[in-house]
């Protein structure tokens, strides 16, 4: 076991087209399962706070394809691709049926999870993801990715001299300068790859290019919301990858696809930005308190979890 062990935390590998997917699993193994699936340049180390907040759970979160430890797998990517890689970790680890939880790139998957493979999913929370982004006309598709995502996709190019410097890289960012803490920290070092004094960040520019496009309303993500049949609730941050003032989804948005989608649950958690959310103990909190109301709610109409 490595040392960013916590809580009953070990690694698995999971065979999928083209080679295996990276797995971390924290909890008991006979417990309610959930899938936490990671956003666009993260891996699964952005989970560690929420799954310390539901000790009584068995969850479960991948590296996606083209991240992680998962970063060598081929392409193609994209929403479909990924429903189906995290489809095989959960019949790999004999889950029946699992709440799934979503934060930004990983709402949109889980989306398109529930879509693809209905029978594996019992409930899904997306946390400040999912919904279609709006996106500014005119662009190229390289544009556009650079235009939504900003520095997260100029890091991806980046040579860092050692695990120090990455380390100061990460807390100089505006979401963590005020927020740094040990599962910031533990999720930077396992973002790396290489040796110094050549490290980079473990994701592939081009699967984030390529799975970027669909963010903006993808045919997969469309007919997932069309055909949403299962217990949705949505988590807003106030604040955006920057910890900029203006979101990545506003108030009017979230009201505007409530209106859409009349099941869609909405919660507002205050004070996070889009990282936050996850990774600090308030957004945590938050998060997985969302995630024992959706068990909750799950159990009061008879599905199983």
């Amino acid at each position: 076991m490595s040392h960013y062990a916590v809580d009953n935390y070990r690694t698995l590998s999971v065979p999928v087209r083209g080679g295996d997917l990276a797995v971390g699993v924290w909890g008991p193994d006979d417990a309610p399962a959930v899938l936490a699936v990671h956003g666009v340049t993260a891996t699964h180390r952005s989970w560690p706070a929420v799954a310390r907040h539901l000790p009584g759970v068995r969850f479960i979160a991948p590296d996606l394809r083209g991240r992680g430890r998962s970063n060598g797998l081929p392409r193609p990517w994209g929403m479909p691709q990924h429903a189906d890689d995290l489809a095989a970790v959960l019949e790999a680890l004999n889950v029946p049926r699992a709440l799934v939880l979503g934060h930004s790139m990983g709402a949109f998957a889980s989306l398109v999870l529930a879509n693809r493979h209905p029978a594996l999913v019992s409930g899904l929370v997306l946390v400040d993801g999912g919904l279609p982004l709006a996106s500014p006309e005119g662009l190229s598709d390289d544009e556009l990715t650079r235009a939504t995502l900003g520095p997260a996709a100029e890091r991806l190019s980046m040579v860092f001299p050692s695990r120090q410097h990455y380390a100061d890289f990460w807390r100089r960012h505006p979401a963590f300068v005020d927020d740094w803490n040990d599962t910031v920290a533990a999720y930077v070092d396992y973002d790396l790859t290489g040796e110094e004094p050549e490290l980079r960040p473990s994701t592939s520019y081009e699967a984030v290019a390529e799975d970027s496009i669909e963010l903006r309303g993808g045919v997969s993500l469309m007919a997932a919301l069309d055909g949403l049949a299962h217990p949705t609730a949505f988590l807003r941050a106030p604040r955006g990858l920057l910890n900029e003032p203006t979101p990545l989804y506003s108030p009017a948005d979230v009201a505007a696809w409530r209106q859409r989608l009349p099941g869609l649950i909405t919660v507002e958690v205050p004070g996070v930005n889009h990282y936050t959310i996850l990774m600090t103990d308030r957004g945590a909190a938050a998060v997985a308190a969302a995630v024992t109301e959706m068990f909750a709610a799950l159990g009061r109409a008879g599905v199983q979890a």
